[in-house]
């Protein structure tokens, strides 16, 4: 910490809040105020490991919401001594990023057309005529618009007075990002932890991507019940067929049984048995599975591969063939699976989803083998949170890391590690436990994308020129970052790709969470730089929202214990979502989302924080327009009472004796003690209030009560002064975290250096001779007088003929007396008996009533 000294006070003859942003953005930045000190030790280090934010279009008033509570802590920690380790990260590869670029730009990435290094994309972009480009000229129109979002992104933070170290950034997709993001799966790879699998995989038919287990969501999506008649078993009660009901007929060719409960009595005569699937007569076993539902449509129902997650299980469990009718595209194969009338399947060939099912409602129709009509209902149907359209199943080739969604032993190992996190607050810790606990398996990793960090792996080539996936090629981890499409692996030469005997990429990159997972280690030099390793890792803090626990902050447990053994930081602190008006929650697609830059310019950037400021740990809030207004005059007030403090003269070596001075400045020592418990608990919004609550109090009651006394020179008046600038410069620290551009430009007045780099208060600082009491009582005797001017519409300076007061609380007034009847304009004062509640009696003066 700096030392800071006291000043001649230069106030200005107008303060206003306008401009102060742009003010002291810049001496910020040219003092070096936030700038991280690496010679600090890890005890003296509070490090922070900041959500990089999505780098996709612009920022919206969530991202001020929930990174203005992270900045609130980090300049609390400061000002208690801890050196604060605050970097900043942008998020830019992934799916987010390539739409954007898509759309912007006009282009889609082919990776079969060769780099054209004079390409320039379409001076008037068309998103639905697309001109296809390599997949280099695709990164690098995306790296060309992300560094375009990260200036303004950059902007928008400075504005809002992140005390960020500007030196400190990084992206996720930069060469450190993919070489720590590399490295850490080539280790999960030689432990063991990640393996390719062929298995049934979600899988986005607009994106043409697989998709992972934490990035699903259930929409309502419409549908219809189909009843429809399997081929009859003779000699059962079956005898003239089975009917079942499906909302998805068009998956009849990819029927691979029927299953019922084994409790089911109408059913157990067919178990065992075979049946004909209607249309193409495929014979398929009747089976027992404990997960049928008897109560659900005719209680039997068919085993497509693959229809929904519950068929994956029903094919893995009963040990069944599979019948893959779905590319991955959407639209149905152009060959029938194997035992499939191809005749029959040929008016299905090609078709979308909704188009064959529509065909084959035909079909089944004319057949007869349709039960009357189909009957629409509203059904949950799993998409891609980014997608627009269902999710099917196909069978891919994929990447997965061990998450403890097949291994009891690590998800046991997991759970514990959320049991070591501190959370903030609490309660949140139940959703990843719930989390966790219903992992159905492990984590999918790559992506059939382009923007992404490559998996980095090669495959060699038999003499027929087809890849030998169980002996991938890996690089050394000198050789990281690598790009397997454009890089050739250890032992050959460019001109073997793709030949038989020669070797070939591995054409995928990593889901986003992957490299996203590893934030902690990529900002703190894992295996880079190995002095600030040892100074803030693990780190102290990951702030981020409740809807990306079960990716964001699941992953980065999993890649913390697999490769360091320890949780990556000590504390979770959980931001709520931002609601609009209506109690939604704000988003994008949702269209209801304020851009914050012209309302920061507008009210102030103080004033949003101070509304972001009041959205407790894990709460959701709503966005209110109301309470940045309360928030501007909030910083006026402070910029003006400052005004009023420090030019009533200075107090020179006055001491603070007056009893209503040293009441003020005890309620404080209370208030600060207060703000510091919520804020060492992470409970930002609590320490805003105590402030709040007391500084209101100070201007409306206190300074009122000094007001007259402070504007002499006798010992009195040298109290008040005193009492008044001793407790100005504590108010301008308990502020600073929330409002640092006024509490900032106020210290500037008459301090040295910067409010943020000064000591958080503490009550050591303060008098501790005081009574609480008399400063609260007085105040409520004056709140009386004031009413009663107002009830007969005069005043405040009109004067009071008779001001009597009685009950409990009458000595305490006693000590204040003169400040009272100065701040009152009374002219006579009666204190009567000390028994029962407070009495107060006001006669306003004649000629002031009449």
């Amino acid at each position: 910490m700096t030392e800071q000294r006291l000043r001649h006070p230069v106030v200005p003859e107008r303060p206003s809040l306008d401009g102060l942003e742009a003010v002291w953005v810049a001496r910020w930045a040219a003092d070096d105020t936030y700038r991280f000190d690496r010679t600090k030790t890890r005890e003296q280090v509070y490090s922070i490991d900041t959500p990089p934010p999505t780098v996709s279009g612009s920022l919206h008033v969530g991202h001020v919401f929930s990174y203005t509570h992270t900045d609130t802590i980090a300049r609390f920690q400061r000002m208690r001594g801890r050196e604060v380790f605050y970097p900043m990260g942008w998020d830019d590869n992934g799916l987010p990023t390539e739409r954007r670029v898509q759309n912007h730009f006009g282009v889609r990435c082919d990776p079969s057309l060769p780099y054209d290094p004079g390409f320039r994309p379409p001076a008037e972009p068309d998103p639905k005529r697309q001109v296809p480009v390599s997949r280099r000229n695709f990164i690098e129109l995306c790296e060309t618009l992300t560094k375009e979002d990260e200036k303004a992104f950059e902007e928008l933070w400075r504005h809002l007075g992140l005390s960020v170290d500007w030196s400190m950034t990084y992206a996720t997709i930069d060469a450190a990002s993919r070489a720590a993001s590399q490295r850490a799966f080539l280790r999960n790879l030689a432990r063991g932890e990640a393996y390719v699998a062929e298995a049934p995989t979600l899988w986005d038919v607009t994106f043409r991507t697989a998709v992972a287990q934490a990035e699903l969501e259930d929409r309502e999506w419409p549908g219809a019940f189909h009843r429809i008649r399997f081929g009859g078993v003779p000699g059962t009660p079956f005898a003239d067929g089975v009917a079942i009901e499906t909302t998805r007929p068009e998956l009849i060719p990819a029927c691979v049984a029927l299953v019922a409960h084994p409790d089911d009595e109408r059913y157990q005569p067919l178990f065992g048995r075979t049946v004909t699937t209607p249309l193409f007569g495929v014979p398929v076993p009747v089976l027992p599975h404990r997960l049928a539902e008897p109560d659900k449509g005719s209680g039997i129902a068919m085993i497509c591969t693959f229809g929904d997650l519950t068929d994956v299980v029903w094919w893995r469990e009963l040990d069944l063939p599979t019948r893959p009718v779905i590319g991955w595209d959407g639209r149905m194969l152009a060959d029938p699976p194997e035992g499939v009338p191809a005749a029959t399947y040929a008016p299905l060939a090609g078709l979308t989803v909704h188009s064959a099912r529509e065909r084959v409602v035909e079909l089944l129709r004319s057949t007869g083998e349709l039960d009357g009509e189909p009957r629409k209902i509203s059904r949950p149907v799993k998409f891609y949170e980014k997608g627009d359209r269902p999710l099917e199943i196909v069978t891919t080739r994929q990447w997965y890391i061990r998450n403890g969604g097949r291994d009891a032993g690590l998800r046991r190992a997991l759970l514990d590690r959320g049991g070591e996190l501190r959370w903030h607050p609490p309660h949140m810790r139940v959703r990843y436990d719930n989390w966790v606990q219903g992992l159905a398996g492990d984590w999918l990793i790559s992506r059939q994308r382009f923007f992404g960090v490559p998996i980095p792996v090669w495959y060699p080539l038999d003499a027929d020129g087809e890849p030998v996936h169980d002996r991938p090629i890996v690089p050394p981890e000198a050789a990281l970052p690598v790009d397997p499409s454009t890089d050739v692996p250890p032992g050959y030469s460019e001109d073997q790709r793709g030949k038989p005997s020669g070797f070939a990429a591995d054409p995928d990159v990593m889901d986003t969470w992957a490299t996203s997972s590893l934030t902690p280690q990529i900002v703190s030099g894992w295996e880079r730089d190995d002095d600030l390793f040892r100074r803030v890792f693990p780190m102290d803090l990951r702030p981020q929202a409740h809807e990306i626990i079960r990716t964001w902050l699941f992953a980065s447990v999993v890649r913390a214990h697999a490769e360091n053994d320890v949780l990556p930081w000590r504390n979770a602190a959980i931001s709520g979502w931002i609601l609009d008006p209506d109690r939604k929650k704000m988003s994008k697609s949702k269209g209801n989302v304020v851009t914050p830059m012209g309302m920061l310019r507008e009210y102030g950037s103080d004033a949003v924080r101070y509304w972001a400021a009041g959205g407790r740990p894990g709460t959701d809030t709503a966005f209110d327009i109301g309470q940045i207004k309360v928030g501007r005059r909030l910083a006026i007030k402070i910029l003006n009472a400052s005004k009023f403090v420090l030019g009533l003269g200075e107090a020179g070596a006055g001491e603070v004796t007056e009893p209503v001075d040293l009441s003020m400045l005890a309620r404080l020592a209370a208030v600060t003690e207060e703000a510091t418990t919520a804020f060492e608990a992470y409970e930002y919004t609590r320490a805003l209030e105590a402030a709040e609550r007391f500084f209101w109090e100070f201007c409306d009651d206190y300074l009122e009560l000094v007001k007259a006394r402070a504007y002499g020179e006798d010992a009195g008046a040298l109290s008040a002064r005193a009492a008044l600038r001793l407790a100005l410069q504590v108010l301008l620290r308990l502020f600073a975290p929330f409002l640092p551009f006024v509490t900032e430009e106020v210290w500037s007045w008459w301090r040295e250096g910067s409010v943020h780099r000064a000591a958080w208060p503490s009550a050591g600082e303060l008098p501790s001779s005081g009574d609480p009491g008399v400063l609260a009582a007085v105040s409520e005797v004056l709140r009386e007088v004031r009413r009663a001017k107002s009830s007969a519409k005069l005043s405040m300076r009109a004067e009071v003929a008779l001001l009597t007061v009685q009950g409990a609380g009458v000595e305490l007034v006693r000590r204040a007396q003169d400040d009272l009847c100065a701040a009152g304009a009374v002219q006579e004062f009666v204190l009567g008996a000390g028994e029962g509640d407070l009495r107060v009696e006001v006669t306003l003066a004649t000629a002031a009533a009449g």
